[in-house]
């Protein structure tokens, strides 16, 4: 199972892929620049990796709260992932992440304990 985790509510844009046996992350400034060039990072990423995005399972995005800019290109990368590789999409909050640590969200998620199926992004000024 691939889970796939982007992360932008926060100083750095996290794009993150727990596997079963692996997991890799990568972080950019969160910028307009980056956020520009936002899918032009996330196939740079699964092209370094060598994972196709059309392998995904479950694509994780951080729903704030945090900037609107971010949080809004964000979930729209990852409602269309998730539309067109028919992944499961899962929204969590800030406070779900402990240390930043995405292998414990994926685990979290197992147990049912987070959001599945209503998605509203928390926006800060």
């Amino acid at each position: 199972m691939i889970n796939f985790i982007i992360d932008a509510a926060n100083e750095k844009i996290v794009l993150a892929i727990v596997a079963e046996k692996q997991s890799y992350t990568t972080t950019h400034i969160n910028s307009r620049e980056n956020f520009d060039n936002f899918m032009k990072l996330i196939l740079n990423f699964f092209n370094k990796i060598k994972i196709n995005i059309s392998d995904l399972d479950r694509i994780y995005v951080n729903l704030g709260p945090g900037k609107f800019t971010s949080l809004r290109i964000s979930l729209s990368i990852a409602k269309a992932l998730s539309l067109s590789n028919s992944a499961i999409l899962i929204g969590f909050k800030s406070d779900d992440l402990i240390n930043k640590n995405y292998k414990n969200l994926v685990k979290f998620n197992k147990k049912k304990k987070s959001i599945k199926s209503l998605i509203k992004p928390i926006y800060s000024s």
